[in-house]
């Protein structure tokens, strides 16, 4: 129980900061003994609880309005409930590989110079129409198998002119969402083991809460180098677990 709190935490707090949190607390999971399909679901379960609770917080400082997170908030939670509905027939290994493929892009999109944001930080820019099909593609990989998830939609916003406080915001709300999505396949196909789920939990609302009120002290220069920084050593972890 005190390892779950822990490493909740831990990646709870990362992945809010920067994305992928997934990535740390899965393999300790798995070291633990927990069967794949009860991991990915325990995870499923805290991070609903941890990004709500961040989202939250960050709605309530910035003054947004809930509306413009609606649509994009609908694509992945069906893409979650799709995810979670097709996870049993897809092998672990492919879906390494898929995380795989999609973090080398993530990592390369990176060192692309960002648009410039030249709106207000209260100002909610609306995603391009051409990407609803990117944001449901990740909230179905969230919800068959999640680490990475996080990074791969921060680097969606940021690429499209969004602050990186409002990047969070709509990371952490849509994480809910397919979190929400998955947790009921997964729940209705009896794969949650409560002792895992809720240690878990607990320490992943916690590190979102830290990690929400440092997010406004980064600036872009820190959380770059952040993003790079977990996205390089997602690859090499997932290198070495495909091989």
């Amino acid at each position: 129980m005190y390892i779950l709190l822990i490493v909740g935490f831990a990646a709870t707090f990362v992945g809010t900061l920067a994305g992928s949190g997934g990535m740390i607390n899965f393999p300790i999971m798995l070291l633990l003994g927990v069967p794949v399909h009860s991991a990915i679901a325990a995870n499923k379960f805290a991070n609903m609880f941890s990004s709500f609770s961040s989202f939250f917080v960050l709605i309530r400082k910035s003054n947004t309005k809930l509306t413009p997170y609606l649509f994009s908030g609908i694509l992945s939670l069906t893409g979650g409930i799709s995810g979670g509905l097709i996870a049993s027939s897809i092998s672990r290994d492919h879906l390494t590989i898929i995380a795989l493929v999609l973090l080398c892009g993530a990592l390369f999109l990176t060192f692309v110079k960002t648009k410039k944001d030249a709106n207000a930080e209260n100002e909610v820019i609306r995603l391009p129409a051409r990407l609803y099909p990117y944001l449901y593609g990740i909230g179905a990989y969230d919800g068959m198998f999640g680490p990475g998830q996080g990074t791969m939609q921060m680097q969606l916003f940021l690429r499209n002119g969004f602050s990186y406080l409002q990047t969070v915001s709509f990371t952490r709300f849509n994480t809910f969402l397919s979190c929400t999505g998955a947790v009921f396949t997964y729940f209705f196909a009896g794969h949650y083991m409560w002792n895992v789920a809720i240690p878990l939990t607990i320490g992943s609302i916690c590190g979102a809460q830290m990690a929400v009120r440092l997010a406004p002290k980064l600036n872009t220069k820190q959380v770059t180098i952040l993003m790079r920084t977990v996205t390089v050593f997602l690859i090499l972890q997932l290198i070495f677990k495909w091989g």
